[in-house]
């Protein structure tokens, strides 16, 4: 049996000796390369925290002190030292989550694997301890490249408002949150991990100056008491120091019993300590290392020897084209610039970085400030282009509503893994978007069905100068093109039917190839459908309603929450025209989703062709129709249901 599998829960660390620590240090990285090589996942971040985990959980007793992780990515560890060593399934279906998660582990805390929020939980935690009289410590885990995000520093400026309230943070350094961390803060943790030999020098000093006889005390009071002015000419840690935190560091993160002093000194002080760990992100994995684009911060399925890549290639990713494709118009129009949130590359703005190195801004974990400085730009006379992933924007919706909508900004906003993402769990699945921003006035919303269309609508997305515009598409390969048969107003018809046809399907974005399925199926029960592709979904085309006057029924498909997303645009469109044809609203039921493979989560909440053309057909069948799930595993299908008009057939 090696050390790894012995390892039950923390308990069982205590007992390790120097020499057993660093064998499982190794067994931890083999078993992490060898794993994640089955499913993918976070590789490098998490080889960076091995010795970091251990050490927290030999000095700290979880769960009964509180070990908040930030980007819980870096959680693989964790999840091993607390009883769970079975990654067969990682990410996968029935198997262990990819970040923290409650349902798993006591030990588990926060699960929203947004970066920048563990110090508020960790203010938060510290509070309740506090009032409630208990016992135990609060550990906030947290990366430098999270430090970039504005909740940090509001949460330190809190957490240094009550000195006397025990609160540990542990800054883990490694230069990087996807690719290098950026900015001021970079910058002075950069002048921090030159002055390892600080306290070493202080120490010294003072076993000096308290041996010189008459004079030696005297001298060093003096020097104590400069001591704020002394520390900053030699390390400027005194930021930290200004906002009343204790500073420890830096720490070499990859010695364990370094780590474990620095722990156990932060553990006696009774206020706030940040203790400050230099680690490497994909340590003891030489390719990882070679990797400088993000040190294998994620991948997928590969040989565990060679780290080469073994899932076949299965075409051109959404996030390619369109980085192609902005380069294109980057050359074209000198005005368009770029901005993006710690994530050049995985938001396919790597291309337009190389080529045009001046005119892009990667702000750090900071979309709100990416939103802003947007606004500012195009007030400038640029037209910048927003890209992020869709789960974060969330973060910046103020910012979006209230300086660059209402502002009428012509700024464009470009949404990688829009709707189901699948794998990484619920915190990123980008299921809102559509539901949310139905609320921002001015603003114009593209959802792309192919390759094709996203190269033209991100063109007229950078064509408006004196309003917002957004274009999402999905985390997953392109898949082959739709071609319209037809066009009425801005609306692309994919399938047409003669006479008057029953069913008008609204296919949005990526659900096209699932509309003309479901049409299909329905076709061979006798039913003819016209299928459309809005392009444009916000503003609702003004015509849909009288297309839509010509069926029986209206079915909206989305990979959005149904709640208030373009189903509930449609509908209302269509009251506000006369228009009383009954909407059905397929989409994603309001509940966070488990992590899968994605195919699997559209098919357990019923967004496959075989559903939507059963629950249109019996709602026809029935005589009845309404706004219920996208499927009989969302809540049952027993959402209200109104009656569909009878409606006389010309034969």
């Amino acid at each position: 049996m090696t050390i790894l599998e012995s390892i039950r829960g923390p308990r069982d660390l205590k007992a390790l000796s120097e020499a057993e620590l660093g064998e499982l240090s190794d067994e931890i990285r083999e078993f992490l390369v060898h794993a994640v090589a089955r499913t993918g996942g976070h590789l490098g971040p998490n080889l960076g925290v091995v010795e970091l985990s251990v050490a927290l959980h030999r000095v700290f007793e979880s769960p009964v002190d509180r070990i908040v992780w930030d980007t819980g990515h870096q959680s693989y560890v964790h999840k091993l030292l607390t009883g769970r060593q079975d990654f067969s399934k990682l990410r996968g279906k029935g198997g262990l989550s990819g970040y923290p998660s409650r349902e798993e582990s006591a030990h588990d805390i926060v699960e929203n694997s947004h970066a920048s929020t563990a110090l508020g939980w960790a203010d938060g935690l510290a509070k309740a301890r506090q009032v409630r009289g208990e016992e135990g410590c609060v550990v906030a885990v947290i990366g430098d490249g999270a430090l970039t995000g504005g909740m940090a520093w509001e949460a330190l400026n809190n957490i240094a408002a009550a000195r006397d309230r025990p609160l540990i943070i542990v800054v883990n350094d490694n230069e990087r949150s996807y690719a290098p961390t950026i900015g001021g803060l970079a910058d002075h943790l950069a002048t921090l991990r030159t002055t390892d030999g600080y306290e070493r020098f202080l120490a010294w000093g003072k076993e000096v100056l308290l041996r010189t006889p008459l004079v030696g005390g005297t001298v060093y009071e003096s020097l104590h008491g400069a001591k704020k002015g002394f520390k900053d000419a030699f390390a400027p840690q005194g930021m930290f120091e200004d906002l009343g935190l204790k500073y420890v560091g830096p720490i070499d993160g990859h010695d364990i019993g370094a780590v474990e002093s620095a722990l156990r000194r932060a553990k006696r002080f009774h206020g706030p300590v940040l203790v400050h760990c230099r680690t490497e992100k994909g340590r003891g994995c030489e390719p990882a290392l070679a990797h400088e684009e993000d040190h294998f911060h994620t991948v997928g399925v590969m040989d565990p020897l060679t780290c080469e890549p073994l899932a076949p290639s299965a075409g051109p990713s959404w996030t390619s084209v369109f980085g192609d494709e902005i380069v294109r118009i980057g050359e074209e129009r000198a005005d368009v610039v770029a901005i993006t949130a710690a994530m050049l590359h995985p938001v396919g703005l790597g291309r337009f970085a190389e080529r045009f190195p001046d005119r892009v801004w990667d702000v750090g974990i900071a979309e709100q400030h990416a939103v802003v400085s947007a606004a500012g730009l195009a007030t400038g006379g640029l037209h910048p282009v927003v890209a992020v992933y869709a789960t974060f924007l969330n973060r910046a919706f103020d910012q979006l509503l209230m300086d660059v909508a209402l502002h009428r900004c012509g700024v464009t906003f470009v949404l990688d893994r829009a709707g189901v993402t699948g794998v990484d769990g619920p915190s990123h699945n980008g299921v809102w978007d559509l539901s949310v921003l139905q609320v921002v006035p001015g603003l114009r919303i593209a959802a792309p069905r192919d390759a094709d269309q996203l190269r033209a609508q991100l063109r007229e997305a950078v064509a408006c100068d004196d309003a917002p515009t957004l274009v999402r598409f999905p985390k997953e390969s392109v898949g082959p093109s739709v071609p319209a048969v037809d066009r009425v107003g801005g609306l692309d018809v994919l399938r047409g039917d003669d006479g008057e046809p029953d069913v008008l399907l609204v296919a949005v974005g990526v659900m096209a190839p699932v509309c003309l399925q479901a049409a299909d199926l329905l076709g061979a029960r006798g039913l003819t459908c016209t299928v459309v592709d809005p392009r444009w979904v916000k503003p609702v085309d003004p015509a849909l309603a009288p297309l839509a006057a010509r069926h029986r029924i209206v079915a909206v498909v989305e990979d959005n929450s149904r709640a208030a997303g373009v189903g509930a645009a449609v509908e209302l469109a269509l009251r506000d025209a006369d228009v009383d044809v009954p909407v059905r609203r397929f989409g994603i039921p309001e509940q966070f989703l488990a992590h899968a493979k994605r195919g699997e989560v559209l098919a357990d909440i019923g967004l496959t062709p075989v559903e939507v053309a059963g629950r249109i057909s019996a709602s026809l069948a029935l005589g009845e129709a309404g706004d219920t799930p996208a499927g009989p595993r969302a809540n049952g299908g027993q959402d209200g249901r109104t009656a569909v008009p009878a409606k006389e057939r010309t034969p």
